[in-house]
């Protein structure tokens, strides 16, 4: 398998070095691109396995190209990894409901991003295990938690969780990815749909039932600070 094409998008040059310099050093290759419509221009050229992508950007912004890049069928599976300020939770919201899948907060560490970026790129297939090849009939095992997607069945330690049909389809939502990050919006979306009657707050109310019944495996439904949930496979 040839090594991992990254698309690196960040308007600052220093910045944009740093990060081409720790993905290079993974021995992936690096494409820059300083503002959003040369990114979007590369990725209509070459898809990237990956784009590590900074909001903040002149011209066409870091959200505006998220948005984009899924709206195209070339790009709409690309795994997006979003660097966005320290403490910016509503940019960290609005990045994953534009689509991305994770974040990096600035300023970052070069072996955090290069450990997110190899996660992303492991589950999206890319770094020569195999991605998310779980069938719907053979059970999904993560330590004690069994998931059996075609009976809607989950047992913890062997034994039945008793999880409504809103809690297992939760949970087989976050399992689908493990590591991403969902924001409310988007959990309430895989739950109910857009067309829907109740608001994003629901959603703690239904973890947090999940996580009493999932007992000791409840520390795999992990909360990400003002942003949302994600589902921890190790």
């Amino acid at each position: 398998m040839e090594a991992p094409r990254i698309l690196a998008v960040e308007d600052e040059a220093d910045i944009r070095s740093l990060v081409a310099l720790a993905l290079r050093a993974e021995g992936w290759a690096v494409e820059e691109a300083a503002t959003g419509e040369a990114a979007l221009a590369s990725a209509a050229r070459e898809p990237p396995d990956l784009v590590v992508l900074d909001l903040m950007l002149p011209g066409l912004d870091g959200l505006a190209v998220c948005r984009r890049l899924r709206a195209s069928a070339k790009t709409r599976q690309v795994p997006i990894l979003m660097l966005t300020a320290r403490g910016e939770e509503a940019d960290i919201v609005a990045g994953l409901d534009s689509g991305a899948d994770d974040y990096v907060v600035k300023p970052f560490v070069p072996a955090v991003l290069a450990a997110r970026v190899r996660s992303a790129l492991r589950r999206a297939g890319r770094l020569g295990a195999p991605g998310d090849t779980r069938g719907e009939d053979d059970p999904w095992e993560f330590g004690g938690l069994s998931i059996h997607p075609s009976r809607h069945e989950a047992s913890v330690d062997g034994k039945p969780a008793g999880l409504t049909a809103t809690e297992f389809r939760m949970l087989l939502a976050l399992a689908r990815r493990p590591g991403r990050v969902f924001t409310r919006n988007q959990l309430l979306d895989a739950l109910h749909g857009t067309r829907r009657a109740v608001t994003d707050r629901s959603i703690d109310v239904q973890v947090a039932g999940l996580r009493r019944k999932l007992g000791r495996e409840e520390r795999r439904i992990e909360t990400v600070r003002g942003v949302g949930y994600r589902f921890a496979d190790e």
